[in-house]
């Protein structure tokens, strides 16, 4: 394959950041007082990473597209942090070649109809990898102001385990945070070669050991209904049905409800948190 000038921002932050790591950062004496590369040589940054030296260093020069899954032991070899795997995963969307699906999904215009009616009703739209597409003013109540995350990070998962007020929503987190694992997992399996999942795997194997440890169990998830108990800081202790709706013009989007059963406390509750929600700027 040619050489690629869009690959060469790519490549040359690789060999930036291959150059600037030392044996000693990545655990192994420098005893070679006759060594003339300096940071790390492709060679071992390839050993690292479990590829090929010629393979890595046709990716560093641009003449190809490494996969997710190469690029995810990449930056394990070269210790990136999470600004620098964010940053080498929009470097790779910018480059990739040829068709692909949207990586950005928009909520389909039937399904945003749909939310704006349901003004008693908490509603969220989910689309691949678990982001968040849209959602109605109850759900913002219910769960967080969506608006204020930015929208690459609007997703279920990473709010799960990194906000602090979603964690504590949730009477069995343990179980709401397992099964989103779960979920996310067959996400990985329909598309291995998806890098913004690629990239939210990395950052939250980073940032939380309880995903860590739950990703390679590899439990697979497909729940479309179910029944969640959250404590709101507002509404009190509600326990509410899940329900979820695909769209027919896109399979790969979800309407997700949440209700409680009439006459129940829980009902109250929803009933008190859209009051509260209409009087709140």
């Amino acid at each position: 394959m040619t050489n690629n000038p869009s690959r060469n921002e790519l490549g040359a932050f690789f060999k930036d950041r291959r150059c600037a790591l030392s044996l000693r950062a990545i655990g192994v004496p420098d005893s070679d007082s006759r060594r003339r590369v300096k940071g790390l040589r492709r060679e071992e940054v390839a050993l690292l990473a479990a590829i090929s030296t010629d393979y890595y260093a046709r990716i560093e020069q641009g003449r190809i597209q490494a996969s997710a899954s190469v690029l995810n032991r990449i930056a394990q070899a070269l210790h990136l942090d999470n600004a620098q795997r964010e940053y080498m995963y929009e470097l790779a969307e910018k480059n990739a070649d040829g068709p692909r699906r949207p990586l950005q999904q928009k909520a389909q215009p039937q399904l945003r109809r749909l939310l704006h009616g349901l003004v008693d009703t908490p509603a969220i739209v989910l689309g691949r990898r678990l982001d968040i597409l849209a959602w109605n003013p109850l759900a913002s109540a219910l769960i967080t102001d969506f608006e204020k995350i930015p929208e690459k990070k609007r997703n279920f998962v990473r709010l799960v385990f990194t906000d602090p007020l979603v964690r504590a929503l949730y009477n069995d987190w343990q179980h709401v945070a397992r099964t989103s694992v779960a979920q996310l997992r067959l996400e990985a399996a329909r598309d291995s070669a998806d890098i913004r999942l690629c990239g939210l795997v990395g950052e939250l194997n980073i940032k939380d050991e309880d995903f860590r440890r739950w990703w390679v169990d590899h439990q697979i998830s497909v729940s479309t209904i179910g029944t969640k108990v959250l404590h709101h800081p507002v509404a009190g202790d509600l326990t509410l049905h899940w329900d979820t709706v695909t769209c027919p013009a896109d399979p790969d989007q979800q309407l997700v409800t949440l209700t409680a059963d009439p006459g129940t406390p829980s009902h109250d509750g929803l009933r008190i948190l859209a009051s509260w929600a209409a009087r709140t700027p």
